[in-house]
């Protein structure tokens, strides 16, 4: 069976955030999966309201790179960010466009273009966790769903995201 490729790198080619916020994402990304011992070309499975399996390449992670990301919490939200962005990305027609603010319930705001107004927006709320079993994995998203609902005063979509490392897994609702 063929599945197609995320390159965890490409999310500066594609998000419209910077280029090296995008760098820092797709690090944190490859630290993590190889924390677990991945090797590039690891099957990640999305489960959820979006489906697909892809299989993940990363560049090498060096000694220098696990150095720099020692507080692993950091690493996995960031690491989490990455792969979010790029399946949501892969299975709609949105990417990220700017990060939101603090305290409105989710983290970055999604569209099809950074000129359409914010009626061809949705809301991203993202969690990453670094070795979870099925029950942590749901009652994050559960908790997740619940933060959104902040910001439903914007009547727009919310993505919320869970990725896990360890198998590794993106589990997807849209609210």
């Amino acid at each position: 069976m063929q599945f197609e490729n995320i390159d965890v790198h490409s999310l500066q080619n594609t998000s419209y955030l910077s280029i090296v916020k995008c760098a820092d994402f797709s690090e944190a990304a490859a630290v993590c999966l190889s924390f677990h011992h991945h090797q590039s070309g690891k099957l990640l499975i999305v489960e959820g309201d979006l489906q697909g399996k892809f299989k993940l390449f990363w560049k090498e992670v060096t000694q220098r790179m696990k150095d720099t990301r020692s507080d692993m919490g950091y690493t996995v939200e960031n690491g989490a960010y990455c792969l979010a962005m790029l399946v949501v990305e892969k299975l709609t027609n949105l990417k990220v466009t700017k990060q939101s603010q603090k305290r409105t319930g989710f983290d970055y705001w999604l569209g099809e273009s950074r000129s359409l107004g914010f009626q061809d927006f949705a809301r991203l709320e993202v969690s990453g966790i670094l070795d979870g079993n099925v029950g942590q994995i749901n009652r994050r998203l559960k908790e997740k769903i619940e933060q959104t609902k902040k910001s439903d005063k914007l009547n727009l979509p919310a993505y919320i995201a869970v990725v896990e490392f360890s198998r590794p897994l993106v589990k997807i609702k849209i609210r």
